[in-house]
C-alpha cells in the first residue's frame, strides 16, 4: 500500500506539475537515493557528487524528489542534495576515453578509461565533444556518445 501511494503521489505530481521538475545534479560528496520519500525508506542506491539525476515528482512536503537515473530507475533523495545551478554527465557505458583535447587525436586523460556511473559536472561543449571536471578536480574532454547529460 505504501508503495502504491509513493507511485500515486508521483504520478500526480509529474501530471500537475507542481513542483520544480527537470533536471539536478548531485552536490554533495555522497547521497543515498531512497525507495520512498524519507529516511526510514531502504536505500536502493548511493551516488556521489555531480551524478545528474531527472526530477519526475515531489513528496508532499516539498522536501523529496522522485528522481530518474541513467538506467530509467526512480528513487527518491533529499531537495538539500541537489542543485539545477550546472549541468552533469554520467558516463553510460564501461570503457569511456576521457581526453586531453576534444577530439580522439587527443592523448587519453587518464591511464585507465572511465567506468560505467563516473560522473563529472559539465563545463562546456565543442561538437560532439564535453568539457567535464570531476569531484576531484580533474578535466578533461568526453565523447557526447558515451554520457547522459542533465
Amino acid at each position: 500500500m505504501k508503495a502504491r501511494l509513493i507511485l500515486i503521489t508521483v504520478f500526480f505530481l509529474s501530471i500537475a506539475g507542481s513542483g520544480p521538475l527537470g533536471a539536478a545534479c548531485v552536490k554533495v560528496p555522497k547521497a543515498n537515493l531512497r525507495t520512498g520519500p524519507g529516511t526510514t525508506y531502504e536505500v536502493g542506491w548511493t551516488v556521489y557528487k555531480y551524478m545528474p539525476l531527472e526530477k519526475v515528482g515531489a513528496s508532499l512536503s516539498g522536501k523529496w524528489y522522485a528522481v530518474k537515473d541513467v538506467d530509467d530507475t526512480v528513487l527518491w533523495i533529499h531537495r538539500n542534495l541537489l542543485t539545477s545551478k550546472y549541468r552533469c554527465v554520467v558516463v553510460k557505458t564501461e570503457g569511456v576515453n576521457v581526453r586531453k583535447g576534444p577530439g580522439i587525436h587527443y592523448e587519453k586523460r587518464f591511464d585507465m578509461p572511465m567506468e560505467k556511473y563516473y560522473s563529472a559536472r559539465m563545463i562546456k561543449r565543442k561538437g560532439s565533444w564535453i568539457k567535464i571536471i570531476d569531484g576531484d578536480n580533474d578535466t578533461g574532454w568526453i565523447h557526447r556518445d558515451y554520457v547522459w547529460i542533465r
